[in-house]
């Protein structure tokens, strides 16, 4: 039934049987996404580290979320390409392709130990900016990378795979799947996207460079430098008529820093005024805050610079295997568990810890909270993940036990807590669909939250398994309430994946 409750407020009642008809269908079936009106084709593009700059803090946000942003997608049934867009292209090149040769003469025939890129990248900085000569060296450099040089383009290549190699090392650790298509890539197009600009009377020169104005916005795009080169501006709006034109994309997301939204109000405005945006597509910049240190201030090192995403991941393993001997699992769990469970704890709730967040808000990143096993962090999650699973191995019934019941047992919600829990285990899809629009994940783990608070509520008052006080043998098993703990295990499992979380069986 459904009743009017004061002014603006409607309350509906659900009828016992059809909440209980639901989780069955969960039990039967599997957890299902909603259904999608059509299948859109979607461009994400996220993370974007530059080359020869190791990947630090300020990456960590993009890629979490365009990762969770790409799965929730995914599961819903979109077709999604999940595009790096680096930076490998730019003026800064010429000073590390002129380092190199410098340094490494013979790096045509030997490949260059480059150990350590961001001090290569620093000395190479320093000489750009402190010798007038090296300087000069450097631009010419660019030119010859410009125009295809070999032996330009051999160094360009030896020092991007440098790069390569370190941002797959994080990737790994992230499980995160992304398709590199730097800068580099749409340079060959831009001279296009200058002349259809002028072609449509969009540009206008100033001081020698061409610019277009968008209504409403400060500051104009600069699509040609004075000295000819092309920019940030050239390349974005590039790529974006290629993932609309070539990849025939329905929907384009950018998974970038707040402070980039002008910019991409820029773009897409001037995008629109150029016809390159038909009207079923949709765009849109899905921007984030900043990540602080506990004293409030833009998360840094000691020294003041930007904290290593791989240091930052490594730390996250020390402190979460230091958590589990802590709590003496290292005397429970076997060596292989024990890993699985360090690996699950770390990166989930260095994952967790962005995502619970409302995105375009910032916040103080901290080990010690992250690893706390009270209150909406990973740790909780995944310690309610594992006692499902212990209920359920106590119980002593199998898989396929649990598969066969599932068809022939009625869920029981007589009891409030029992019908509380299954009234939240069937709203998963409406989550889904919420988050699938609005782009904001952490609508989807404050549902996870309450549904491990209100799970540890029904277990707490509704037995599932009764034990004899004095042998510790099983006496009865709750068949139905292992059915509510297993619907449960499954919605959590199914969240976990599209957060980039992977839960262990014992913690």
């Amino acid at each position: 039934k459904c009743e009017v409750a004061g002014p603006g407020f409607i309350n509906i009642f659900l009828k016992k049987s059809f909440v209980s008809h639901m989780v069955s269908e969960i039990l039967t079936y599997g957890v299902r996404p909603p259904p999608t009106e059509r299948k859109l084709r979607v461009v994400v593009d996220f993370s974007s580290p530059n080359i020869a700059k190791e990947m630090h803090v300020g990456h960590l946000r993009s890629t979490i979320i365009g990762e969770t942003i790409c799965r929730l997608l995914e599961y819903i049934g979109h077709d999604v390409l999940r595009l790096n867009h680096i930076g490998d292209w730019g003026t800064q090149f010429g000073m590390l392709i002129a380092h190199l040769k410098e340094q490494f003469p013979n790096y045509i025939q030997e490949a260059p130990p480059i150990g350590d890129l961001q001090r290569f990248y620093q000395e190479s900085k320093k000489r750009f900016d402190d010798d007038d000569e090296f300087k000069k060296r450097s631009y010419s450099d660019v030119v010859k990378l410009q125009n295809g040089d070999v032996d330009v383009r051999k160094a360009w290549n030896l020092i991007c795979d440098v790069s390569r190699e370190e941002m797959a090392d994080v990737y790994k650790q992230l499980d995160v799947t992304i398709i590199e298509r730097g800068e580099s890539f749409y340079q060959p197009m831009m001279s296009n996207t200058v002349k259809d600009l002028e072609t449509k009377n969009l540009v206008v020169e100033e001081d020698g460079r061409k610019l277009v104005f968008v209504p409403g916005q400060e500051v104009p795009l600069t699509i040609v430098k004075s000295d000819g080169g092309f920019t940030y501006d050239t390349s974005d709006m590039t790529a974006l008529y290629h993932r609309i034109k070539e990849e025939k994309a329905d929907w384009l997301i950018y998974v970038v820093d707040s402070g980039q939204g002008p910019h991409f109000q820029s773009i897409f405005g001037a995008a629109a005024m150029a016809g390159y945006v038909p009207d079923h597509v949709r765009i849109d910049h899905v921007g984030f805050g900043v990540v602080l240190g506990e004293d409030k201030k833009k998360f840094k090192t000691r020294s003041g610079d930007s904290v290593r995403l791989k240091d930052l991941l490594d730390e996250g393993l020390e402190r979460s295997l230091a958590r589990l001997q802590e709590k003496e699992r290292d005397k429970v769990l076997s060596p292989e568990e024990l890993i699985a469970a360090q690996k699950s704890v770390a990166y989930g709730c260095i994952k967790y810890a962005d995502l619970c967040h409302t995105r375009t808000n910032d916040y103080v990143f901290s080990f010690d909270k992250m690893l706390d096993d009270r209150g909406n962090t990973a740790v909780y999650l995944l310690y309610a993940y594992t006692r499902l699973r212990s209920i359920i191995r106590l119980s002593g019934v199998t898989e396929q036990q649990l598969k066969d019941a599932s068809s022939i047992t009625a869920i029981n919600v007589e009891h409030e807590k029992e019908f509380k829990l299954a009234k939240c285990i069937i709203r998963f899809p409406e989550v889904i669909v919420r988050v699938a629009d609005d782009l904001y994940p952490h609508t989807l783990c404050d549902y996870l939250y309450e549904l491990c608070t209100i799970m540890t509520e029904f277990y707490d008052v509704c037995y599932c398994v009764e034990k004899d006080r004095e042998t510790g043998e099983v006496i009865s098993v709750d068949t139905s309430r292992i059915l509510l703990c297993e619907a449960t295990r499954k919605i959590l499992h199914e969240a976990f994946y599209i957060l980039g979380i992977n839960p262990v069986e014992r913690m």
